[in-house]
């Protein structure tokens, strides 16, 4: 995928080149060690979320849609398997004793996010709903674009009804995620901010779909207070200010609730991405001013002097997903939107070059987010 530039407009021909490469994709039939949440298809599928909102192509919804297909496909009460989205037998759940107890947490709300995603795209394109979907629908979810966007949130609802809010979480204080007491993981805990994030990724696009369809005003009331309860706790009492080195206001937080420090910068990354996707819709009264601190903290406090970064957001490193690392995390490319004067050196330090190419679509399709954003005027103070 080639960088023509990193200012301006995104060029027809970058929009070409990621569409050329995603065509040489091909989603993968399980999600064994996390495929459909960090792995290669679910970062393929938020990658063609993000471009197809700044060049809404056909190939590239077609894509999603045979990505889409596949992820649904092998859930487990469609597949006849007992395993569940994230590629691990069945925990321990009410009325299924004879199931093996595994870890199982947040990674149950990305693949509903990505059907509710591409449901939304499709049902924000008026003009295909009665096309037939060229993929010859070998899963009978729907010929038409609009049947399958319907059929996808369906789904998607099933999965929040039958498991997400039936059996792994419990909302608390006014809505806040919990596991719940029949969760095998984090019995009883606040829901990890990155979990959070993958489901809040489900909630804010099925309530936009439904929106979109105008059938069900309540589930977009509760999905709406869900996400927005949530990120207002993250703000208010997830995170710690400080003023960095720069001299300029600074954020750290933990991994879950209490923990207010120390976050390492794998899961931070996360945690960004998801922050940054709910303050890009403007349904939850994010300002700029509450990303701009997470930008400083990005490019003042994580480097380490070259190309090294921190393993953690306090500057400090340890091991495993604490440990330094030689290149940018994508997910903090969108902060560039709230720091312009060190733009052109967090494309670079994540591979992002004008006139060069890189084959990293996560970090790609952010870049041409965030070149977008610019290009529109929306650095900085965007959409206060």
């Amino acid at each position: 995928m080639v960088v023509d530039s990193l200012d301006g407009p995104v060029t027809k021909n970058e929009i070409q080149s990621f569409i050329s490469y995603t065509q040489t994709l091909n989603p993968v039939p399980t999600n064994e060690h996390n495929e459909w949440v960090q792995g290669h298809s679910g970062e393929n599928l938020k990658a063609m979320a993000l471009v197809y909102e700044i060049a809404p192509k056909k190939e590239i919804l077609d894509k999603t849609v045979s990505f889409c297909d596949t992820l649904l496909s092998i859930r487990n009460d469609l597949s006849g398997k007992r395993v569940i989205w994230t590629g691990r037998v069945d925990p321990v759940w009410p009325n299924q004793p004879n199931a093996n107890p595994i870890q199982t947490g947040g990674e149950q709300g990305d693949p509903v996010g990505h059907l509710a995603t591409c449901a939304k795209q499709i049902l924000q394109t008026c003009a295909i709903y009665n096309e037939v979907v060229p993929d010859g629908d070998p899963h009978h979810f729907g010929k038409t674009y609009l049947k399958r966007a319907k059929r996808y949130v369906i789904e998607a609802d099933k999965t929040v009804d039958q498991h997400i809010l039936k059996s792994l979480l419990t909302l608390r204080n006014g809505k806040h995620m919990y596991f719940s007491n029949a969760s095998p993981y984090k019995t009883g805990l606040p829901v990890p901010w990155n979990q959070q994030m993958m489901f809040d990724y489900g909630f804010m696009n099925l309530a936009q779909a439904h929106e979109l369809l105008k059938d069900a005003p309540e589930r977009v009331k509760l999905y709406d207070q869900i996400v927005k309860s949530n990120i207002d706790w993250f703000f208010k009492d997830g995170v710690s200010r400080y003023t960095d080195k720069a001299h300029l206001p600074a954020d750290d937080w933990g991994y879950s609730m209490p923990q207010k420090t120390a976050e390492d910068c794998n899961h931070g990354s996360l945690d960004v991405a998801g922050v940054y996707r709910l303050y890009a819709s403007g349904r939850y009264g994010i300002h700029a001013q509450q990303l701009t601190p997470i930008a400083n903290t990005v490019m003042d406090v994580v480097p380490l002097g070259g190309k090294e970064y921190a393993g953690r957001l306090n500057g400090t490193s340890g091991s495993g997903n604490s440990k330094d690392t030689k290149q940018l995390r994508s997910g903090y490319l969108f902060t560039a939107q709230f720091k312009p004067q060190a733009y052109q050196q967090m494309m670079a330090d994540a591979g992002i070059k004008s006139g060069d190419s890189t084959n990293r679509i996560d970090a790609y399709s952010r870049f041409l987010w965030v070149k977008h954003e610019r290009s529109r005027g929306n650095a900085s103070a965007a959409r206060d």
